[in-house]
């Protein structure tokens, strides 16, 4: 059964299976674990190792005394058990006599092996190390530089067995390599090992990032993922030996590095640990150091695999003293120890060219032809006496042979044969020169790669701040305009109130309006006001409490007397002066009004109309809506936005890695030139005899394709 291969499943966590293993009799059925002993923490609880999607425990069998670390896995990864399957069959395929050390483990996955809760999971069941984590075993052994070099060699050795099986660890890093008492490796947690039968599939992870080329993504799975990794475990291990204070210069206590993180990878011109290494008085360690700062940014590909000196080929005899070493512009050849043998061949000399004509073509024939009918026009011209009329044909004639020669394959390739061999004269006869020469392309090369790795953090820093910066642009106009569209939302509801206020106002005023209606002045018992004055009134439009509004009081003067007037004031606004209504009566008249109008409105139980209630409340709805849609599109606009400037940001990054990987590549073409050019200026002098030789030849060959002998072969094709 693959458990990878149905729904994803919810996996119990740490804690739930360190309950579950306090009770070791129930939790498990396989005679190995069921009624184990669980090491115990300070709180007499099962101790757990815990990773990224595991806890490991130590059990111990009570019969046979036998110890293993159990793996329970806390979350979901695909194809597990057929990846375990796969991982199995390849180790045990793996001869131990094969191995430089015995680093492999034993394990068995345990499918639905124990119970937790109602629901049983699988476990990985493996053999107990004992051992220390290399971080571990520096911290106490870092001082005995000769216990440390070996480490270094027995870890080569390890990474060799690896690559010569094709097989990939997937996390290489100091909590998965053990050092043993006799100080040889162990590796541990397979969990995301890649063996050749899982080819095509995806990795579950991407180890430990403080050992990770920053190049390596997700989709890298294959047997290149610990090339990196070893290169950089390799620089600590040999960085230490060769000085053991880098550990306490370099390192942190209980850090989770040895000696470089990925912060020094990702900008090495930034770091504050490369430069102890780049700059150290031991060769080898500066020359590692700038090994794996070059890596950092090569695809994983194309990265060398660490080789052990034992499996690598032997390394060249050194140079003459005064001659510049074959590896001029390549890696030293200390180094050329560790990396796996490539194939190489001597430059070969130039191809001699043909030393005759042979084979006529058209343009050969046309050139026969061409010479004859000059010929003789040019002996008919002398025997008439014409002897300018026969130089311009000579000369045509010249010219034709020499064109229709040139074109000769036979001069094509004599020529550039010629041309060759003088290059390599100018080389054998100035070795020293040359060699300088050369050596300077070689800094320009260096001093350029510096330049481009020291700006390619910086251009992709400035890539993620220009995108960091468009993208905060984009959330401050998304957060101002939702702010705004949420403070028109707020301010909705207090709209509502008091729209539902001001309908309630008027329909109160209305029945108000018409109560003052019904209230006739000709039924009212006003004071002083008799049904004469009531008539006046009517006469004048004011027939009921709702025909005016009040009164005004007026004063005037007249013949020194103060007087005052009142008049009664219309609804419309207009003041009518009613005969006979003076101050006490218009006050009379007012009073009743005001009276008619309190006892109308405490009368009044008016309430909205639900139609009109419902009316009011719909428009504010639909505003409501609008500015949800407002508030969706522009969430909508922002995200569209902010994805559009990752996928620029992404296509940017990938430009610029393209751009680096090329300019690499470029540069890696043009230093396994300069070794080329190198190992030829070395062997200059024993070529020399040989160029002499070649240049005898070349001069009889010369001879042998002369202007005259073409056109004897354009005449008689011999």
């Amino acid at each position: 059964m693959a458990i990878g291969a149905g729904p994803i499943r919810d996996f119990p966590s740490g804690r739930d299976y360190q309950e579950a293993l306090q009770h070791t009799h129930l939790c498990f059925s396989h005679p190995d674990l069921k009624d184990a002993i669980p090491e115990l923490d300070k709180l007499r609880q099962p101790r757990p190792i815990s990773g990224n999607f595991a806890s490991v425990f130590s059990l111990t069998n009570r019969t046979t005394g036998r110890r293993y670390a159990v793996k329970c896995f806390t979350r979901h990864v695909p194809d597990q058990e057929t990846r375990y399957q796969a991982i199995s069959r390849q180790l045990e395929a793996l001869a131990p006599a094969s191995l430089s050390q015995p680093w492999k483990m034993g394990f068995e996955y345990l499918p639905d092996a124990i119970q937790v809760g109602p629901g049983r999971f699988p476990v990985l069941k493996m053999e107990w190390v004992d051992g220390v984590t290399l971080s571990t075993w520096l911290d106490h052994h870092h001082r005995d530089s000769r216990s440390v070099d070996s480490v270094a060699d027995r870890f080569a050795a390890l990474a060799t067995d690896l690559a010569l099986h094709g097989i990939a660890h997937g996390d290489l890093q100091h909590g998965n390599l053990l050092v043993s008492q006799d100080g040889t490796l162990r590796l541990v947690d397979y969990d995301g090992m890649y063996v050749p039968a899982l080819a095509g599939q995806g990795g579950t992870e991407r180890g430990h990032r403080n050992y990770q080329s920053p190049t390596r993504g997700g989709d890298d799975f294959d047997s290149a993922v610990d090339r990196f990794s070893t290169w950089v475990i390799f620089l600590a291990l040999k960085a230490v030996a060769a000085d053991p204070g880098l550990w306490a210069q370099l390192h942190e206590p209980k850090g989770e590095y040895l000696l470089l993180t990925e912060d020094d990878f990702k900008n090495p011109s930034a770091s504050p640990r490369f430069p102890a290494l780049l700059s150290h008085p031991d060769r080898a360690v500066r020359d590692l150091a700038d090994q794996v700062r070059y890596l950092a940014w090569q695809p994983l590909d194309s990265l060398p695999a660490l080789m052990s000196p034992t499996t690598a080929p032997a390394a060249p005899p050194p140079p003459p003293h005064g001659q510049p070493s074959a590896s001029s512009g390549a890696l030293p050849g200390w180094m050329s120890h560790h990396l796996p043998p490539t194939a190489s061949t001597p430059a070969a000399p130039p191809a001699t060219p043909p030393s005759r004509f042979a084979g006529r073509r058209p343009g050969d024939t046309v050139a026969a032809v061409l010479m004859t009918v000059t010929a003789v026009s040019s002996l008919l011209s002398l025997a008439a006496g014409l002897v300018p009329y026969a130089l311009p044909s000579a000369s045509l004639t010249v010219l034709i042979t020499w064109v229709a020669r040139r074109s000769r394959d036979e001069v094509r390739l004599f020529r550039a044969y010629l041309r060759s061999l003088r290059q390599r004269r100018r080389e054998i006869s100035k070795p020293e020169k040359a060699a300088a020469d050369l050596q300077r392309e070689r800094l320009l090369l260096d001093a350029a790669e510096d330049r481009r790795k020291q700006q390619l953090p910086g251009q992709r820093q400035e890539l993620l701040r220009q995108h960091q910066h468009n993208a905060a642009t984009i959330e401050r106009q998304k957060a101002q305009t939702l702010t705004d569209i949420d403070r028109r939302t707020a301010a909705l509801d207090g709209e509502l109130k008091a729209a539902l206020n001001r309908a309630t106002a008027d329909e109160r005023a209305s029945f108000v309006q018409r109560e003052l209606h019904r209230s006739r002045v000709a039924d009212a018992r006003l004071q002083g006001i008799g049904d004469k004055l009531k008539a006046d009134l009517a006469a004048c439009g004011i027939r009921s409490a709702a025909d005016f509004t009040g009164i005004r009081l007026k004063n005037t003067t007249s013949g020194g007397y103060r007087n005052t007037t009142a008049v009664i004031v219309r609804s419309g606004g207009q003041e009518v002066n009613v005969k006979g209504i003076g101050e006490a009566k218009a006050r009379a008249l007012d009073a009743w009004r005001r009276q008619r109008a309190q006892a109308a409105e405490s009368r009044c139980a008016v309430s909205l109309p639900p139609t009109q209630r419902r009316s009011i409340e719909a428009d504010f709805n639909q505003q409501r809506m609008r500015l949800s849609d407002q508030r969706r599109a522009t969430e909508t606009e922002a995200d569209r936005q902010l994805s559009l400037a990752a996928q620029r940001l992404q296509t940017a990054q990938a430009q610029l890695t393209a751009d680096a990987e090329a300019a690499a590549d470029q540069a890696r073409r043009q230093r396994e030139e300069f070794a080329r050019r190198a190992l030829r200026i070395q062997n200059a002098q024993s070529e020399y005899a040989d160029l002499e030789t070649a240049f005898t030849e070349a001069r009889f060959i010369r001879r042998s394709l002369s202007h005259a002998r073409y056109i004897r072969f354009a005449l008689a094709d011999r």
